[in-house]
């Protein structure tokens, strides 16, 4: 293959950024774990600021943060040195990217924060730069080559960049013990938010639940499965507890003359498997199509096994799980 081929040049490419990752991984230090101590204790939000393609990753570490339960937003600094200074208060960080640390535009953003004592966190590949010496924080990214050799476009720098953002993220979403619950309250929309929302804010609960005693009549059974149209019924014993299902599987096993004559408990399936309300929606999917055989109903109980609602596959399907 000739040089230009563009297999190798997009190989090159991933390998140069590759080098730039092992390189940053290997720099993180003290100075990262002091700035997520500070910034957990931050009572106001954390502005990220950046000119170019530093800009565009600043809002991408905005957005991440802001959606991993740090408050974050992104600010122009030249939109900020026209009013939007105004946006940062005495409790809010700031966090500045630029790769040389020369960027002109981050001037006033820096004055400001000095001249307010605004803490100023410096992510730059020249911690000597002027934005550099004026941190109070250091995030300091490797000097690694650019991938693209001939024109120093921003490349590796902004990769190193996104990552030490998503890292930043990560820290303080385990610092703070953000949960997949919390998680879920800033996704509501979409595969992401169904796979988070718990099996509660789905099932069906109260007189829509299909249950019977197991002493029923299979002609009682019958009425309860086609009344409640969840195609089984949840057999219970005298405590009210979950002792067995039956579905129209069980029906066509035990189809007979004598169907009609036998009582619940006589044709259920024991011991079926049982999900909880607090579960995410996601694992309830798991758990009615990872085992052998698939379901398509979950009984949902307590902690006493005593049901709360049920969970029918078309439920999941229809807040966008697959």
């Amino acid at each position: 293959m000739s040089d230009n081929d563009p297999v190798q040049s997009a190989r090159r490419v991933i390998a140069t950024e590759r080098e730039g990752m092992v390189a940053l991984e290997q720099s993180i230090s003290t100075n990262f774990a002091e700035t997520v101590m500070r910034l957990r204790g931050l009572e106001g939000r954390l502005i990220c600021a950046g000119v170019g393609k530093s800009g565009h990753v600043a809002r991408k570490i905005a957005a991440t943060l802001a959606s991993t339960g740090t408050p974050a937003y992104y600010v122009h600094p030249t939109e900020a040195s026209h009013g939007d200074l105004g946006m940062i208060g005495a409790s809010d960080a700031v966090l500045a990217l630029s790769k040389s640390g020369e960027t002109k535009e981050l001037g006033d953003l820096i004055a400001y924060c000095r001249r307010f004592g605004v803490p100023l966190i410096a992510m730059t590949a020249q911690p000597d730069s002027t934005l550099g010496r004026a941190g109070d924080y250091l995030l300091a990214i490797p000097a690694a080559p650019e991938a693209c050799g001939e024109t120093r476009a921003p490349t590796t720098s902004t990769t190193l960049m996104m990552a030490l953002g998503d890292a930043l993220a990560v820290a303080l979403l385990e610092a703070r013990g953000f949960t997949a619950s919390d998680f879920k309250t800033f996704h509501p929309g979409g595969a992401l938010g169904a796979a988070l929302a718990s099996v509660g804010d789905i099932m069906h609960a109260g007189e829509a639940v299909p249950l019977i005693g197991e002493d029923a009549p299979m002609s009682d059974v019958l009425i309860e499965m086609t009344t409640k149209s969840f195609g089984c019924a949840g057999i219970v014993d005298g405590e009210g507890r979950l002792a067995g299902i039956i579905t129209d599987g069980d029906l066509r096993r035990h189809m007979g003359a004598s169907l009609v004559d036998k009582r619940a408990a006589d044709v259920m399936t024991s011991n079926p498997r049982t999900g909880s309300a607090g579960m995410l929606a996601a694992d309830a999917l798991r758990l009615m199509t990872a085992g052998q055989p698939k379901i398509i109903q979950l009984f949902i109980v307590d902690g006493d096994k005593r049901p709360v609602g049920i969970l029918h596959l078309h439920d999941l399907l229809r807040v966008g799980l697959k």
